[in-house]
């Protein structure tokens, strides 16, 4: 069997999840590999056969989304050429992370797409959703990667066909301690507005995981680091808690390790507003910006704050071979 395995390259989650399933999907038939997106601080260590440009969501420096970027940077030409080319037809199964390319030339040949993400479970009707209504950041989730059958992971199972976290090994093997630091990772965020609101939290240690740099610096008690894969796992298991963005992977990661845990959704990020309305309900504290009467609330989520009792359970082959069982070979 023939399988097409494509993933989102923005962000890190993505790609940090095909690192467990890549191996997985392996065992099951003759795979090929999609990445598109050109925002992942994070490697495959697996050869790819399709790196596509695809549409990326740029981050911005104050914590969101920069659209009128992400627009200048998509290459619309480039997109429609890459979605007409791809050849969809010639595999058996197509499983798809939330990839616009392949998603939408599976579309135009009317041939099955199976999505395996986060973002399939965040529709469903079943998951909490945000009390501000975004009609264009749902139409844009609901057709950015269009699939005829859904399987979800989310921080818990809201609904069928929803599954717990898909935890690398990297994070299910790591010696758990708690070395007092605080853990930082706010990519929408410049370095300088962190600094200058966290350095105000005296007696804390903080590790800042940042796009903007490419070199280690200190500022009084804030280390600066670019991310980097096994210190940024180092600085996760090791930590008292986690401040990041309301994504997918590090907070799930944070709730598989007990650690304290509080989130800053993105502006102009409808999945991370559904994503910290789902942690809110878990009882995960939710900042909605950066701003200076903000500290008080992460002050006294470090002297209060606790973390939650979760397990997260290994059933992520369990997820692709009914998967197989459903839509591999000529069960479509």
């Amino acid at each position: 069997m023939k399988i097409l395995y494509a993933i989102q390259g923005t962000g890190n989650g993505h790609v940090s999840r095909a690192r467990d399933i890549v191996p997985l999907l392996e065992k099951k038939g003759e795979l090929d590999l999609l990445i598109s997106g050109i925002q992942a601080d994070v490697s495959l260590p697996h050869p790819v056969r399709y790196q596509l440009k695809g549409m990326s969501f740029i981050f911005g420096k104050s914590g969101g989304v920069d659209l009128v970027d992400t627009y200048r940077k998509t290459d619309t030409r480039t997109l429609i050429k890459d979605i007409r080319n791809l050849p969809v037809e010639k595999y058996d199964l197509i499983i798809n992370d939330f990839e616009p390319v392949s998603a939408w030339a599976t579309y135009f040949k009317k041939k099955p797409c199976i999505s395996l993400s986060h973002q399939c479970a965040i529709l469903s009707q079943g998951s909490p959703k945000p009390d501000k209504k975004d009609a264009l950041g749902k139409m844009i989730l609901k057709n950015y990667a269009p699939c005829t059958h859904s399987y979800g992971f989310h921080f818990a199972q809201f609904a069928e066909d929803i599954y717990t976290p898909v935890i690398r090994q990297e994070i299910r093997q790591a010696e758990v301690q708690n070395k007092g630091h605080y853990t930082v990772y706010l990519p929408a965020f410049d370095d300088k507005k962190l600094i200058k609101k966290l350095k105000k939290i005296e007696g804390v240690e903080w590790h800042i995981f940042s796009k903007h740099t490419k070199e280690f610096y200190k500022s009084k008690n804030i280390r600066v680091k670019p991310i980097e894969n096994k210190s940024f796992i180092q600085s996760l298991a090791t930590c008292e808690g986690i401040l990041c963005g309301a994504g997918f992977e590090t907070p799930a990661e944070a709730l598989y390790l007990n650690k304290k845990l509080m989130v800053i959704p993105m502006k102009n990020q409808y999945e991370q507003h559904c994503n910290a309305a789902a942690l809110h309900a878990l009882g995960i504290p939710v900042l909605k910006n950066l701003k200076k009467k903000q500290i008080p609330k992460i002050e006294d989520w470090i002297q209060k704050g606790s973390s939650l009792e979760i397990h997260y359970p290994d059933i992520t082959e369990e997820v692709i071979d009914l998967i197989l069982t459903r839509h591999g070979n000529n069960h479509q």
